[in-house]
């Protein structure tokens, strides 16, 4: 038994010291032979991924390549085998209709959980050039006109629950940032579903929401733990199944909705309605969407369509409470623009210079997706910001750090809804705007983007029309410190609000 201990002990032993050795020759190739050894970058995190993913898990990884963009400059080298860039024209050489020859980088975006083929995020060029034209109609003009009923109804809800929420508190005091998630939600899930979620009339999340939330946060784990394949399998097993319980939860909510309405025949303009339209049509009626690609899909649209939207307006209320003069001006623009909020349209909020200045601001300062969307560099290589980058590189615009960095913006961590006006170009003219793209860029760009701003428009119009903002409650005063896992792990944003007409 003793000698078989001591060989047990020595195999450890020499085990533990081929794992050391490999992961010293490892680092030290990446430091002096690799391909990118020429790019600057901390020592640590050029040696070794840990660096890098230790700030990921941490939740700081906004922040961190912030940091490492202030000290090395305009590219950094942020792991062995992944480039930040914070300059526009990256995103018309990566992202742009001519980088077509670039794909998703697999780790970070995974597998299909809805199983093959997969839906439009993941799916490759072929395949997502058919999905967004059968899904395209959806989202434009002709659709968002004729939703628009769709969403003004449950804005003027919003403003009728918060009335009543703050008759409820004597300070009238509100979580605003649930509030714009009942309201996006119930838009969303109205719309991709063809039923309401009954967020905004229950002034409540349902497990499903709370589940895609909580489902943040395994998501992004797993994008770390993917890059580590030996221990994929022992780290997913550590994972609580409370967790994958949530995961599973949106999965079979989104397939049975999904379901559901597609057996109900509707001419209502949702987003099922144009799709099936269109994919009906004598051209496409052989390209329609394949079952895991309209479940896929159908959980995509929510989440991108949803979360993220509330999460800008939640930001810009943040920013404008901060700034008085800012929300005073806004308001000025709103109020004296519409005698009534029956007469706020589509048409008549899009020429609100100001209310669009603050919007793109309020992108800028607390983007929705902060980090970057990395895309692999071509086998053969890449011209990217005139240096040129090997194939198999991962490269990505860290947008946080993008949008924060004075290299791009004078004075850039102020509110200044004005850079984006004429006014403003007399002292912000040299700022770098086309750095800003927080629907991303090319073939692959948001498809929901003339939605977002539309609702982004009229949500904050309604509000501000219907209430008086009155001040920032002092546990929301420290807001903006939070950590980032795929989205914003928002806490809640208390704002004292006074009614003042209907």
């Amino acid at each position: 038994m003793t000698g078989l201990m001591e060989l047990v002990l020595k195999i450890s032993a020499l085990s533990t010291f081929l794992i050391f050795l490999f992961a010293l020759l490892k680092s030290l190739y990446n430091l002096l032979l690799h391909p990118l050894r020429s790019f600057p970058g901390p020592i640590s995190a050029r040696a070794t991924a840990l660096t890098y993913h230790y700030a990921s898990v941490k939740g700081n990884l906004h922040l961190w390549l912030q940091s490492l963009h202030e000290r090395y400059g305009p590219v950094v080298r942020f792991a062995p085998n992944e480039l930040s860039f914070i300059t526009p024209s990256v995103w018309r050489d990566a992202y742009g209709y001519r980088a077509t020859a670039f794909t998703k980088d697999k780790i970070f975006y995974g597998p299909d959980l809805f199983g093959d083929p997969p839906g439009i995020l993941r799916a490759d060029n072929t395949s997502h050039t058919r999905q967004r034209k059968l899904v395209a109609p959806a989202f434009g003009d002709r659709a968002l006109k004729q939703q628009a009923p769709i969403t003004k109804a449950y804005v003027t809800l919003l403003v009728q629950q918060l009335r009543e929420a703050i008759m409820m508190d004597k300070k009238g005091k509100v979580d605003i940032r649930d509030w714009y998630n009942f309201t996006t939600f119930d838009i969303m899930g109205d719309m991709t579903f063809g039923e309401p979620l009954n967020l905004l009339s229950s002034s409540q999340y349902t497990p499903w929401v709370r589940s895609i939330f909580d489902n943040a946060k395994l998501t992004h784990l797993n994008s770390v733990i993917r890059a580590w394949p030996f221990l994929h399998w022992f780290m997913r097993a550590m994972i609580p199944q409370s967790i994958k319980e949530k995961r599973e939860t949106v999965l079979r909510y989104s397939v049975e909705r999904v379901e559901r309405r597609l057996a109900t025949r509707t001419d209502r303009p949702d987003i099922w309605t144009h799709v099936l339209r269109h994919s009906e049509d004598e051209e496409n009626k052989d390209k329609g969407l394949a079952q895991t690609e309209m479940w896929a899909n159908a959980t995509f649209f929510m989440i991108a369509g949803t979360e993220t939207t509330a999460t800008v307006l939640t930001g810009l209320t943040f920013y404008l409470l901060k700034n008085p003069d800012k929300l005073g001006r806004l308001q000025s623009e709103i109020r004296g623009a519409f005698e009534a909020s029956e007469d706020m349209t589509l048409e008549k909020l899009v020429p609100l210079a100001y209310l669009n200045a603050c919007i793109e601001e309020g992108l800028r300062l607390y983007p929705p997706v902060c980090l970057g969307l990395p895309r692999t560099v071509p086998k053969g290589g890449a011209m990217i910001e005139g240096l040129w980058v090997p194939g198999g590189v991962n490269v990505q615009v860290a947008q946080y750090a993008a949008y924060h960095s004075s290299t791009n913006f004078k004075n850039p961590k102020e509110f200044v809804p004005e850079r984006w006006l004429p006014e403003g170009q007399a002292e912000y003219g040299q700022d770098h705007k086309d750095i800003l793209n927080p629907f991303s860029y090319g073939p692959r760009n948001c498809l929901g983007k003339n939605l977002a701003y539309h609702e982004m428009r009229l949500i904050l119009a309604m509000v501000l029309w219907h209430f008086d903002m009155v001040e920032l409650c002092p546990e929301s005063e420290q807001w903006l410190n939070q950590k980032v896992y795929v989205l914003w792990d928002k806490g809640p944003l208390m704002v004292k609000l006074k009614f003042i007409r209907d």
